[in-house]
Parts: C-alpha cells; structure tokens; sequence
C-alpha cells in the first residue's frame, strides 16, 4: 500500500454501452505517477482528456458520469472500482464512444484485464485520506457516514420490499484479493418493470441478461441465477468503492451506507471536502524502501 502503481503493459477491449447500445473499444495504458485515472475519447478530432475526479462528475442519474469542455465519459465506476480495488493508482484510459462498456455488468472483466496486465510499483509515495472525525449525511432513509479507521472498510446495507432480496448487509474491509473474490463479480440489477420502462424510453439499449441481474416478482429471469445470496449489496459495494475513488486518493476510514447511491455518494464526498479540518492527507512512509522500477509513460 506504500507505493504508486501502474500498470505494466497496454491492454484492450471492447463491449457495448448498456444505456447507448453501441460497441465500445477501449485501451488502458500505463501512466506516470501522480497522473492519476484519465480518460481520453479517442472518437474525437481533439481527442480531450477527462480527469476521474468528483469535481468532474456531471450526472448520477443512472451511473456516474464525468465531463470537462463539452465531452462526457459515463457509466466508469465499475472501472474505477476495478483500479481502486486492484490498487492501480496512475493509468490512461482510451474510449472511442461517451460510455463505458458494460461487459457482463460487473467489474469482473475489468480485473482479469489488470491481472492480464500485471502491475508495478512506482518509485513515489502515494497519498491518503485519513479521517480523524466523522463526517455524515443523511437523506430521508438513506446515510453515508466516514468514520475513523487505520484501513478502509465498507459496510453497506440495502433493504429492497421484494422477498427475493429484502434487508441485506455486507462488511469488507478493501484488499486486492478481497476486491477480486468477494466483489468484482457481482452484477447490476435492476427489477423487470424499471427494466422495460427504461427500454421504453429509449434507455438500457445494450441492455440484456447477459450484462444485468433482473428481477421479476418472484424469480431471477437470468438463467444461471446469482453469483452470491447476497449480489445486490456486493454490488452497491462495487459501486460505492467506485464512486469514492473520484476522491483522487486512497481512503484510511470506515464508509458506512444505507440505501445510498451514485447521487448520495457524490453529495457526501463534496461535503467531506467542505469539512477539510476533519481529515488530513498523509503517506505512508515508513512502511518499505523505494521500489527499483521506474513508471512507464502513458
């Protein structure tokens, strides 16, 4: 956890938009350190360059969205989960369309393209957010709380009027292995009739069961079933794990969420800005000498 860490070798590949419904080519490269995530979209003549931070995001409608000068780049937090949980601190991010692709609507896919990959450290320390205080928001029924820890730990609860999901809840505290097992796996869901209202409406156009968890009133239509018992709140975990890498660095706290989402995840994190004097940024630097390999550039 001391070190910066790239990726060690290009890697590609492609699916479709779940919202859009248009093949999408993407290519993630190694990057320098305190680059940061960045995405580019290749498909445009100024090939404009978006940085993967809160005060970028536009939209938390249907997914996360992140815009800068006219471009948007959407539905990226299964990708950010995917370098947060892998611990990837700097790489570029190549897109030839607006949106993401969904692959099978986890981060799964993204993963095995980091393992592919392999990773190195870099020789620069990364830098934390290290909650002191706690920070709180609350909505109607639903919270988002940070609290004090030497790790990060999520605990999340979801609590669905449906008999096949109901109150679920799920504590993780974030590792590589624990991110690979226990979450990158779990997939979107959504019920049958918000599904088909938004076919109606023109969304969810790559939409199908192969990328999306769907709900009937008293079945699972995916044929293969779930993944895990507990999918849905493993995937309000991926999302949030996501969401809360837009913070730009690593988080030394414990997020605790009920009933949150993309919309609640971006309000607290700006509200945990505007409370700087409950939190500091900190390295970890006694931990382990400077690693030998060097970044490679984008």
């Amino acid at each position: 956890m001391t070190w910066q860490k790239t990726i060690k070798s290009s890697i590609a590949s492609s699916g479709i938009g779940i919202h859009s419904g248009k093949n999408v080519n993407i290519r993630i490269r190694p990057a320098p350190v305190n680059h940061g995530i960045r995405f580019i979209r290749t498909d445009l003549a100024h090939r404009p360059c978006i940085a993967a931070l809160f005060n970028h995001v536009v939209d938390t409608s249907l997914a996360t969205v992140v815009g800068s000068d006219g471009c948007i780049v959407s539905t990226i937090e299964h990708l950010m989960a995917t370098f947060s949980g892998m611990r990837v601190d700097n790489a570029l991010v190549e897109v030839d369309a607006y949106e993401m692709p969904i692959m099978d609507g986890s981060a799964q896919p993204f993963a095995a393209l980091i393992t592919e990959a392999g990773t190195v450290e870099q020789a620069h320390h990364r830098w934390f957010i290290k909650v002191n205080q706690p920070v709180e928001l609350k909505a109607g029924d639903k919270f988002v709380g940070l609290y004090p820890l030497d790790h990060f730990r999520i605990t999340y609860t979801i609590d669905y009027p449906h008999p096949l999901i109901q109150k679920q809840s799920y504590s993780l505290d974030l590792s590589e292995s624990a991110f690979f097992n226990e979450i990158s796996g779990a997939r979107t869901f959504g019920f049958l009739q918000e599904y088909e209202t938004l076919k109606r409406f023109g969304l969810a156009r790559g939409g199908s069961l192969d990328n999306v968890v769907v709900i009937a009133d008293d079945a699972i239509l995916n044929p293969s079933g779930l993944r895990f018992p507990d999918e849905p709140v493993r995937h309000k975990i991926l999302d949030c794990i996501g969401d809360f890498s837009l913070l730009g660095m690593p988080i030394m706290g414990h997020v605790v969420a009920e009933k949150a989402g993309h919309a609640l995840n971006h309000l607290f994190i700006n509200k945990l800005f505007s409370e700087r004097s409950r939190w500091e940024t900190c390295t970890l630097e006694n931990s382990a000498s400077a690693p030998h390999a060097a970044a490679q550039t984008a």
